[in-house]
Protein backbone atom coordinates (compact mmCIF):
# COMPACT_ATOMS: atom_id res chain seq x y z
CA UNK A 1 0.00 0.00 0.00
CA UNK A 2 0.62 3.70 -0.37
CA UNK A 3 2.21 5.30 2.39
CA UNK A 4 -0.19 8.46 4.43
CA UNK A 5 0.74 11.73 4.23
CA UNK A 6 0.97 13.21 7.35
CA UNK A 7 0.90 17.97 7.58
CA UNK A 8 2.24 18.74 10.14
CA UNK A 9 2.01 22.72 10.58
CA UNK A 10 3.31 23.43 13.91
CA UNK A 11 6.51 21.52 15.58
CA UNK A 12 4.55 20.96 18.81
CA UNK A 13 1.18 19.66 16.98
CA UNK A 14 2.55 16.26 15.49
CA UNK A 15 0.68 13.55 15.23
CA UNK A 16 0.72 11.67 18.92
CA UNK A 17 -0.93 8.76 19.52
CA UNK A 18 -2.32 8.32 15.70
CA UNK A 19 1.45 7.72 15.00
CA UNK A 20 1.66 4.84 17.41
CA UNK A 21 -2.10 3.57 15.68
CA UNK A 22 -0.37 3.17 12.27
CA UNK A 23 2.68 1.74 13.83
CA UNK A 24 0.56 -0.91 15.15
CA UNK A 25 -1.08 -1.38 12.17
CA UNK A 26 1.92 -1.47 10.06
CA UNK A 27 0.56 0.95 8.44
CA UNK A 28 3.41 3.35 6.33
CA UNK A 29 3.55 7.15 6.89
CA UNK A 30 4.82 10.09 5.87
CA UNK A 31 5.78 13.60 7.31
CA UNK A 32 5.00 16.83 5.55
CA UNK A 33 6.43 19.42 7.82
CA UNK A 34 5.12 22.44 7.01
CA UNK A 35 6.53 23.99 9.97
CA UNK A 36 10.01 23.25 8.51
CA UNK A 37 9.26 24.99 5.02
CA UNK A 38 9.31 21.27 3.72
CA UNK A 39 7.28 21.57 0.15
CA UNK A 40 3.80 20.49 -0.12
CA UNK A 41 3.37 17.50 -2.63
CA UNK A 42 2.35 18.73 -6.53
CA UNK A 43 -0.87 15.66 -6.04
CA UNK A 44 -1.30 12.36 -4.63
CA UNK A 45 -0.56 10.20 -6.91
CA UNK A 46 2.31 8.52 -4.18
CA UNK A 47 -0.73 8.90 -1.05
CA UNK A 48 -3.04 6.43 0.34
CA UNK A 49 -4.16 8.98 2.66
CA UNK A 50 -3.75 12.95 3.54
CA UNK A 51 -3.93 13.19 7.53
CA UNK A 52 -3.72 16.77 8.97
CA UNK A 53 -2.89 17.89 12.21
CA UNK A 54 -3.30 21.16 14.48
CA UNK A 55 -1.84 24.94 14.47
CA UNK A 56 -2.30 27.67 15.71
CA UNK A 57 -2.79 29.77 12.50
CA UNK A 58 -6.26 29.90 10.78
CA UNK A 59 -7.15 28.40 7.21
CA UNK A 60 -8.20 32.36 6.46
CA UNK A 61 -4.42 33.53 6.46
CA UNK A 62 -2.66 34.42 3.66
CA UNK A 63 0.08 31.58 3.66
CA UNK A 64 1.32 30.45 0.55
CA UNK A 65 0.81 26.50 1.66
CA UNK A 66 -3.20 26.83 2.51
CA UNK A 67 -3.90 26.68 -1.19
CA UNK A 68 -2.12 24.12 -2.26
CA UNK A 69 -3.38 21.49 0.84
CA UNK A 70 -6.85 22.81 -0.18
CA UNK A 71 -5.91 21.78 -3.52
CA UNK A 72 -4.70 18.33 -2.41
CA UNK A 73 -7.63 17.89 -0.13
CA UNK A 74 -9.71 18.41 -3.43
CA UNK A 75 -7.55 15.84 -5.15
CA UNK A 76 -7.94 13.59 -2.55
CA UNK A 77 -11.61 13.66 -1.92
CA UNK A 78 -12.37 13.37 -6.05
CA UNK A 79 -9.44 10.12 -5.95
CA UNK A 80 -11.84 9.03 -2.92
CA UNK A 81 -8.95 8.61 -0.71
CA UNK A 82 -9.46 8.88 2.85
CA UNK A 83 -8.63 12.52 4.38
CA UNK A 84 -8.64 12.93 8.18
CA UNK A 85 -8.25 16.04 9.65
CA UNK A 86 -7.64 17.29 13.49
CA UNK A 87 -8.78 20.92 14.44
CA UNK A 88 -6.93 22.90 12.15
CA UNK A 89 -6.65 20.00 10.03
CA UNK A 90 -10.84 19.46 10.19
CA UNK A 91 -11.12 22.99 9.40
CA UNK A 92 -8.75 23.08 6.20
CA UNK A 93 -11.38 19.68 5.12
CA UNK A 94 -14.54 22.16 5.74
CA UNK A 95 -13.24 25.02 3.75
CA UNK A 96 -11.58 22.34 0.74
CA UNK A 97 -15.25 21.34 0.77
CA UNK A 98 -17.19 24.69 0.31
CA UNK A 99 -17.67 25.31 4.15
CA UNK A 100 -16.23 28.31 5.89
CA UNK A 101 -14.13 29.07 9.11
CA UNK A 102 -15.21 31.73 11.52
CA UNK A 103 -14.17 32.62 15.13
CA UNK A 104 -16.40 30.33 17.62
CA UNK A 105 -18.59 32.31 19.99
CA UNK A 106 -15.50 31.65 22.69
CA UNK A 107 -13.02 29.60 22.72
CA UNK A 108 -12.59 26.02 24.12
CA UNK A 109 -9.39 24.83 25.82
CA UNK A 110 -9.31 22.16 27.65
CA UNK A 111 -10.92 18.17 28.72
CA UNK A 112 -14.61 19.41 28.02
CA UNK A 113 -17.29 16.81 26.42
CA UNK A 114 -18.03 16.08 23.35
CA UNK A 115 -21.89 14.26 22.40
CA UNK A 116 -22.55 11.77 19.78
CA UNK A 117 -25.15 12.76 17.22
CA UNK A 118 -28.23 10.64 16.86
CA UNK A 119 -27.87 10.23 13.24
CA UNK A 120 -26.64 6.48 10.77
CA UNK A 121 -23.25 8.18 10.36
CA UNK A 122 -22.78 9.29 14.23
CA UNK A 123 -23.54 5.25 14.86
CA UNK A 124 -21.14 3.80 12.19
CA UNK A 125 -18.43 6.05 13.33
CA UNK A 126 -18.66 6.06 17.30
CA UNK A 127 -20.04 2.56 17.18
CA UNK A 128 -19.61 1.50 20.90
CA UNK A 129 -19.04 4.76 22.14
CA UNK A 130 -20.89 5.77 24.93
CA UNK A 131 -23.68 9.27 23.93
CA UNK A 132 -21.20 11.54 25.72
CA UNK A 133 -17.22 11.17 26.41
CA UNK A 134 -14.41 13.68 27.05
CA UNK A 135 -11.76 15.32 24.20
CA UNK A 136 -9.38 17.41 24.59
CA UNK A 137 -9.90 20.82 22.71
CA UNK A 138 -7.88 24.03 22.04
CA UNK A 139 -9.41 26.51 19.66
CA UNK A 140 -10.70 29.80 18.59
CA UNK A 141 -12.49 29.50 15.37
CA UNK A 142 -15.34 26.76 13.82
CA UNK A 143 -15.95 25.02 11.16
CA UNK A 144 -19.46 24.71 9.33
CA UNK A 145 -20.47 21.15 8.20
CA UNK A 146 -19.67 21.09 3.87
CA UNK A 147 -22.48 20.12 1.90
CA UNK A 148 -22.91 16.85 1.86
CA UNK A 149 -21.09 16.10 4.97
CA UNK A 150 -23.12 15.15 8.39
CA UNK A 151 -22.54 15.80 12.09
CA UNK A 152 -21.50 13.45 14.45
CA UNK A 153 -19.91 15.61 17.43
CA UNK A 154 -21.03 18.61 19.23
CA UNK A 155 -20.22 20.17 22.33
CA UNK A 156 -21.86 23.12 24.41
CA UNK A 157 -19.12 25.47 23.63
CA UNK A 158 -19.11 24.79 19.39
CA UNK A 159 -21.81 22.99 17.74
CA UNK A 160 -19.52 21.79 14.84
CA UNK A 161 -17.23 18.55 16.69
CA UNK A 162 -16.90 16.56 14.19
CA UNK A 163 -18.30 15.23 10.83
CA UNK A 164 -17.67 12.73 8.07
CA UNK A 165 -18.20 12.68 3.92
CA UNK A 166 -17.61 9.91 2.34
CA UNK A 167 -13.84 8.46 3.98
CA UNK A 168 -13.26 11.98 5.11
CA UNK A 169 -13.17 12.47 9.08
CA UNK A 170 -12.92 16.49 10.74
CA UNK A 171 -12.71 16.75 14.03
CA UNK A 172 -12.36 19.93 15.93
CA UNK A 173 -11.52 18.16 19.07
CA UNK A 174 -8.35 16.90 19.54
CA UNK A 175 -8.18 12.74 19.82
CA UNK A 176 -4.57 12.55 19.42
CA UNK A 177 -3.50 13.77 22.31
CA UNK A 178 -0.44 12.37 24.79
CA UNK A 179 0.38 13.26 28.10
CA UNK A 180 3.05 15.47 26.98
CA UNK A 181 1.63 17.28 24.32
CA UNK A 182 -0.86 18.43 27.04
CA UNK A 183 2.29 20.06 29.44
CA UNK A 184 3.64 21.27 26.09
CA UNK A 185 0.78 23.38 24.99
CA UNK A 186 -0.16 24.72 28.08
CA UNK A 187 3.17 25.64 28.68
CA UNK A 188 3.17 27.14 24.78
CA UNK A 189 0.10 29.08 24.91
CA UNK A 190 0.23 29.93 28.99
CA UNK A 191 -0.83 33.19 27.96
CA UNK A 192 -4.35 32.09 26.10
CA UNK A 193 -4.88 30.38 29.53
CA UNK A 194 -3.79 33.26 31.98
CA UNK A 195 -7.78 33.73 32.54
CA UNK A 196 -9.46 30.68 33.56
CA UNK A 197 -12.93 30.39 32.43
CA UNK A 198 -16.06 28.35 31.98
CA UNK A 199 -14.59 27.04 28.65
CA UNK A 200 -10.70 27.70 29.46
CA UNK A 201 -8.88 25.32 32.03
CA UNK A 202 -5.89 26.34 33.40
CA UNK A 203 -2.78 24.19 33.20
CA UNK A 204 -3.44 22.61 36.52
CA UNK A 205 -6.92 21.50 35.82
CA UNK A 206 -5.70 19.86 32.04
CA UNK A 207 -3.02 17.80 34.39
CA UNK A 208 -5.79 16.67 36.61
CA UNK A 209 -5.94 13.19 36.13
CA UNK A 210 -4.29 12.93 33.09
CA UNK A 211 -3.21 9.45 32.67
CA UNK A 212 -6.58 8.21 33.19
CA UNK A 213 -8.11 11.08 30.99
CA UNK A 214 -5.55 9.94 28.41
CA UNK A 215 -6.61 6.28 28.32
CA UNK A 216 -10.23 7.08 28.04
CA UNK A 217 -8.92 9.48 25.09
CA UNK A 218 -6.87 6.89 23.07
CA UNK A 219 -10.09 4.26 23.57
CA UNK A 220 -12.09 7.08 22.14
CA UNK A 221 -9.28 7.08 19.07
CA UNK A 222 -9.19 3.79 18.38
CA UNK A 223 -12.88 3.69 17.56
CA UNK A 224 -12.00 6.63 15.22
CA UNK A 225 -9.01 5.62 13.49
CA UNK A 226 -10.20 2.55 13.08
CA UNK A 227 -13.38 3.13 11.10
CA UNK A 228 -11.44 5.65 9.13
CA UNK A 229 -8.80 3.12 8.48
CA UNK A 230 -11.49 0.73 6.63
CA UNK A 231 -11.05 3.30 3.87
CA UNK A 232 -7.88 2.19 2.95
CA UNK A 233 -6.95 0.13 -0.05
Amino acid sequence: MKEILIFRHAAGEGPGYFSRFLDRHSLRYRMVRIDRNEPVPANIDDSAALVLMGGPMSVNDPLPWIPQVLRLIGEAMAADRPVLGHCLGGQLLSKALGGTVTSNAVREIGWFPVRREANAEADDWLDGLAPEFEAFHWHGETFTIPQGGSRILSSNACANQGFVIGKALGLQCHVEMLPRMVHDWARIGREEIARPSDTVQSADQMAEALEERIGRLHRVADVLYTRWMRGLT
